[in-house]
């Protein structure tokens, strides 16, 4: 009996729809909430999308969220928008925020501020060598 290699399987529609609300449900969505880039050369603005992690950053995405005009001054109202109740709803499902969408989310009280990172060891001993070199220089 021969193979017909040209014999493909499909799954049905509803099988993926299971599964993705199963994903959806669990949390184990690779999606991120992220800055895609639009505009004209040197006049930027940016749409806040939910995209899946692996498509590029101006590629495909799910939804649009909200969107930033740096070009605007930091007081005007219509610098950042965003749609605060489907933004809570991805961060329900999983989506990670980037470190920028992060702080936007923050200063509308959606979310803790990102932990400020420790010194390094590296930094921590220049600075005590500086030290030393002031305090040889004051002693002599």
């Amino acid at each position: 009996m021969a193979i017909d290699t040209n014999a493909t399987f499909t799954f049905p529609p509803l099988f993926f729809l299971a599964f993705y609300e199963f994903l959806r449900h669990c949390g184990f969505m690779s999606v991120a909430i992220r800055l895609a880039r639009g505009g004209a050369k040197k006049r930027p603005y940016y749409r806040i999308v939910v995209a899946d992690k692996r498509m590029k950053r101006d590629g495909r995405f799910i939804e649009r969220v909200g969107s930033y005009n740096p070009m605007l001054a930091r007081g005007d109202a219509a610098r950042v928008v965003l749609n605060e109740e489907r933004i809570r709803h991805w961060l329900e499902c999983g989506a990670q925020p980037s470190e920028r969408v992060q702080s936007f989310l923050a200063a509308a009280k959606m979310m803790p501020p990102r932990p400020v990172p420790k010194q390094t060891v590296r930094h921590i001993a220049r600075a005590k060598r500086k030290g030393e070199g002031q305090t040889a220089t004051a002693a002599s």
